[in-house]
């Protein structure tokens, strides 16, 4: 059976109706239904989409859990009749007989096909026979039961009387049971996530770049994040989003969905500020300053749960004020609102609150304070009104919404201020069940620039000697100079200083990296080693023994190309291997004889990539290899030869498989109609299509681009598979260029592509200079420097079209995807020079990637997707050292970047800590195939163990740390013989390929020992060596005084830096060689 319905559930929420019904004389809740024989649930056609739901489907899911149409149910003081359709009978079987308060009786009708029965007939006299029915007199419907219905009902005379019993059924549905509340819960916690994780910073960020929205457009990128699209480009729900909210990983997302199309309103919405929720998000762009209101709710199995928040920028104090009272209000609402409290008394209690804080604002407060919400969206029974007399029982779900109309700023301008909860009514007091960011800090913006008075108040208490931040020292000065010591002292403090800072924060992202990586790996349990998707995999060579080909008859080796099949004849059977049970095959002769030996894949054989390999049983008896002699080696050379061939072919076709399994087949791209679309002219593609190299042209179109070029080729990119769009200009570059990095690989031609680039050349060539005769006879200094301008504003033309073009491609995607696709540009003042791939790159930072887009191969890595930041080879004596990139995705292999110079070290770190990445520096280079290995055994072990701490901490460690342990702290370790090796062989590669010749003795590089010691620490040796020279002198007496005329000569030659031999300076050197 398709639909299973809870029968418990159906016969207890039964018995609540029937209690509430004989209770109905002494309960004004239920007083409309008191003098009642019957009530009489109808139920037509489906509502259309766009229409709020109707309090009778309501009923009937709370009742049955399904939406049932075309179903009558008819509540009798002895039993339940049901009419519906045969099909549904099928269904709401399961509930009928006897089993509950009262019994349930189901009038089928006849099936479409056949002739009627007298289903109707009969449910419709049990209904005449009535004195008093109550219905839900406001609701009409459609359909062909309720046509015949209605026909009946006009044609009797002698009717029942009908009386509203929607007051009732809101009764019978406000308190909740157990399970609702879980569910409603669920709902809250959606609602919440939504807003904290999404609905905020996305305001933010459209309020921090003034970015040009309309408000039904971000409505609209609101609502897609629980799927858009239809067909093959549907897509789901935004996991980036949903799996930072709490308990919601059991979530059924087939039955999420919003209450209503979010609301979005600013100063800027032609509708003002109205806090109905039936107003629409309006088509004008965002007003960037004033009030901005959001509201929305979501529903989860059919309950609901909404939210409503203020933003204000630039709040004056008396918003302020206001946006505090009301959070007061809503924790005074709180604390009054329990079991036994009226709604009336909810209304004048938040009245007297206001009128006692701030009575000016009575008059603005809002006409009902909220109402009672479930699977019915708005109870109008339970509108939290100053008129409404019910009274609130523990465990009803409200919708608390507290707001200001008509309020007026400064300006004159008219805004409102809101706040809007979902809660539960308890026994003592209330609680908050969408409980996520309603504090000042949170909602109120203050951008504007700091006033003047402040501006000159500020050097009053700035401290007289306070180095900056980052740049120069203040100065201490005697008459014009400057005073060395004193300025290295001071920048030594700001160098300390900004350590001390870099080292702070490093220590705390890498205890968030810890928690965290805990909090992820602690549900998963044990990893899988990377071998996610490996398993035994048969292979079928025949279906049959009548499948062989004839050739086995003569029991003679045989390769089958078709079958992939080896077939070997054994004992006299003729038995295939498929070819990938065949690990290879090798020949030899000896005398007269040929050998040919098949060897076979077995557990425990294979070493490197494929040690685990899986097989069914790996504890079974396996045949290794089988031999064969013979005299025919001619023979046995083109079976080898086969076997080989066909053992390459194989492996090639897998290998070409496996590449291609992450391809995938783009939607269609919709053209845009009506206009021609925008095009970035005489444009080249990487990687490029077959055929000749010609500029193309790529148009935007309305879900993509497409690039055409002059040979008819097109390549299409929809927006949909975009990750990353990049625009670099022409400043120091050949190239100017517009650049996607997609989230999944395409095929260009015969190319797998995950890169796609393209790029207009910034020279002579692509500009028309037709008529310069100039250039012909004139080749003096000014003509070059008219050269140098014309081509610099050639430069500056290109960028700005090139920019304009990918700034448009960027609203498009951003308008097609219903989420935002920021276009990034490379800082080229942050990049560094290294090696990712073979050659030496320039990699720059963007404000989400590091990227490389000038060469392919292109480098591309999100910076989102990075777990650590390893520095290796950091020593003192090396010129060059390696960063390596570890991957929140472990299975991921770690990126390398060589021989970067040390002198970018400390850029380099910045830029990390910067964009929050934990970082840990060694002086050697680590294996990191085991180490990932090891980490993907068992995640949550790794992270148990100390995490990422083997790395010996941050770059906030002592050096003296780090030298003293590297030989013994990591079992990953390069050996360290062969690292100063290596090290010593990549110094002297860089110094000849840089052609320099520093060292100009045999006894090494002078020039490196000099520079060991600054100017302070030679002067200190210096004083301490003259000390040392006159207390010897005394102790000898005058003998030495003929020493005394070589020492102005020794003490000029001591002027220079001190020889080092070991690090140590010589101090004694000078005199020992004078005596």
């Amino acid at each position: 059976m398709l639909v299973e319905l809870n029968k418990t559930l159906f016969h207890s929420r039964v018995k609540r109706i029937y209690d509430a019904w004989n209770e109905s004389k002494n309960n004004e809740d239920y007083s409309s239904i008191a003098d009642t024989d019957a009530l009489l649930l109808l139920a037509g056609d489906p509502a259309a989409e766009d229409e709020p739901m109707r309090k009778g489907t309501c009923f009937q899911q709370w009742l049955l859990g399904y939406e049932f149409p075309s179903t009558f149910l008819l509540f009798q003081r002895d039993k339940l009749s049901i009419l519906c359709s045969a099909s549904k009978a099928k269904i709401l079987s399961q509930i009928g007989g006897s089993g509950g308060v009262v019994p349930v009786e189901i009038l089928a009708q006849a099936k479409a096909k056949e002739p009627a029965n007298d289903a109707l007939p009969n449910f419709f006299e049990l209904y005449a026979s009535k004195r008093r029915v109550g219905t839900l007199t406001k609701e009409d419907h459609t359909g062909k039961l309720t046509t015949e219905w209605n026909k009946l009902v006009s044609e009797r005379e002698e009717k029942p009387e009908t009386v509203d019993m929607s007051p009732a059924v809101s009764g019978f549905m406000a308190v909740k049971d157990e399970d609702e509340l879980k569910t409603i819960q669920g709902a809250a916690n959606l609602t919440s996530t939504l807003l904290k994780h999404h609905v905020i910073p996305r305001l933010e960020t459209i309020l921090d770049k003034e970015s040009k929205i309309s408000h039904d457009m971000l409505a609209a990128q609101i609502e897609a994040r629980l799927g858009s699209g239809e067909g093959d480009n549907q897509k789901g729900p935004d996991m980036k989003v949903w799996s930072k909210g709490k308990n919601l990983s059991n979530i059924d997302w087939q039955l999420v969905e919003f209450c209503y199309s979010p609301i979005i309103i600013s100063r800027s919405s032609k509708t003002g500020y109205d806090l109905k929720y039936t107003t629409e998000s309006t088509e004008d762009n965002i007003a960037h300053k004033g009030v901005l209101l959001v509201a929305f709710g979501m529903r989860y199995k059919s309950y609901c749960a909404n939210v409503g928040r203020t933003f204000i920028v630039d709040p004056t104090p008396e918003q302020e004020a206001q946006y505090n009272l009301l959070l007061s209000l809503q924790q005074e609402l709180l604390s009054f609102v329990k079991d036994g409290v009226s709604v009336k008394d909810l209304y004048q209690h938040a009245l007297s609150f206001i009128k006692e804080k701030n009575p000016d604002l009575e008059k603005h407060f809002v006409k009902t304070a909220g109402f009672g919400t479930g699977i019915e969206f708005r109870d109008s029974a339970y509108l939290l009104s100053p008129k409404n007399n019910r009274v609130l029982r523990e465990n009803m779900v409200l919708n608390l919404g507290l707001g200001f109309s008509d309020l007026k700023d400064k300006d004159g301008a008219k805004y409102a201020l809101h706040l809007v909860d979902t809660i539960k009514v308890g026994s003592e007091k209330s609680m908050t069940l969408t409980e996520a960011c309603k504090s000042t800090k949170d909602f109120l913006f203050f951008l504007t620039p700091e006033s003047d008075e402040e501006m000159e108040e500020k050097p009053k208490r700035k401290p007289p000697v306070q180095p900056k931040a980052n740049g120069s020292p203040a100065k201490k000065t005697a008459g014009n100079k400057v005073l060395r010591n004193n300025r290295r002292a001071a920048q030594d403090e700001v160098h300390q200083t900004a350590a001390a800072r870099l080292s702070e924060h490093q220590r705390e992202l890498h205890e968030r990296l810890q928690s965290e990586g805990l909090a992820k790996h602690s549900e998963e349990g044990g990893g899988t080693g990377g071998k996610e998707g490996k398993g035994w995999k048969k292979f079928q060579s025949y279906k049959g023994e009548g499948a062989l080909p004839s050739d086995v008859e003569r029991l003679r080796i045989f390769v089958d190309r078709k079958a992939l099949t080896v077939i070997l004849p054994i004992h006299g059977f003729a038995v295939p291997f498929h070819i990938n049970t065949i690990k290879n095959a090798s020949k030899n002769d000896e005398g007269e004889f040929t050998y040919l030996r098949i060897n076979f894949q077995t557990p425990g054989q294979l070493a490197g990539k494929k040690e685990d390999t899986p097989f069914e049983d790996p504890d079974a008896t396996f045949v290794r290899s089988i031999s064969y002699r013979s005299t025919d080696g001619h023979r046995f050379d083109t079976i080898y030869k086969q076997i080989t061939e066909l053992k390459k072919e194989v492996n090639k076709r897998e290998a070409q498989k496996k590449e291609m399994a992450d391809v995938i087949e783009q939607g269609s791209l919709i053209e845009v109609k009506g206009r021609r679309p925008h095009k970035m002219a005489e444009a080249y593609i990487r990687p490029a299509p077959d055929g000749k190299r010609l500029p193309g042209e790529v148009e935007l179109h309305q879900n993509g681009v497409r690039y055409q070029s002059p040979m008819g080729q097109k390549v299409d990119i929809l927006f949909s598979n975009v990750k990353h769009l990049f625009f670099q200009p022409c400043d120091h570059e050949l190239l100017v260029i517009l650049h996607m990095h997609l989230k999944q690989p395409i095929m260009i031609g015969k190319k797998k592509t995950i890169d796609v680039q393209f790029f207009r050349e910034a020279t002579d060539v692509q500009f028309d200079e037709t008529g310069n005769r100039k250039r012909k006879h004139r080749y003096g200094d000014e003509d070059e420097i008219e050269m140098e301008q014309q081509e610099r504003r050639r430069r500056q033309i290109l960028n700005k079209e090139i920019k304009a073009f990918a700034e448009k491609v960027s609203e498009a995607a951003s308008a097609s995807n219903g989420e935002s696709l920021e276009l990034d540009i490379p800082f080229r003042e942050l990049s560094f020079e290294g090696v990712p791939f073979r050659t030496a790159v320039r990699l720059q930072p963007t404000t989400d990637c590091l990227v490389h887009l000038t060469d392919p191969p292109f480098l591309v890595v999100t910076l989102a997707d990075i777990e650590i930041a390893s520095l290796e080879r950091v020593q003192y004596s090396l010129r060059q050292f390696d960063l390596i990139l570890i991957f929140k995705d472990f299975t991921k292999a770690p990126l390398h970047i060589n021989s970067i110079q040390s002198s970018a070290m400390d850029d380099v770190k910045n830029w990390l800590d910067s964009v929050d990445i934990p970082m840990a520096e060694g002086p050697v280079n680590l294996n990191w195939g085991p180490i990932m290995k090891h980490i993907n055994e068992s995640p949550y072990e790794f992270f148990q163990g100390g995490g990422w701490t083997f790395l010996r901490g941050t770059t906030g460690g002592a050096e003296s740390d780090v030298s003293n342990d590297s030989g013994s702290e990591s079992e990953f370790e390069a050996e360290s013989e062969d690292f100063e090796e290596s090290a010593s062989d990549n110094e002297s590669e860089v110094s000849d390929a840089n052609g320099s010749d520093e060292s100009g003795s045999d006894f090494g590089d002078g020039s490196q020992s000099d520079s060991g010691d600054d100017w302070d620490e030679l002067e200190r040796k210096a004083a301490k060596s003259d000390a040392k020279r006159a207390e010897a002198k005394k102790a000898r007496g005058s003998d030495d005084d003929l020493s005394d005329d070589a020492g102005p000569k020794k003490k000029s030659a001591k002027g220079k830096a001190p020889a080092k031999t070991n690090g140590k300076p010589k101090a004694n050197g000078v005199k020992g060689k004078g005596r």
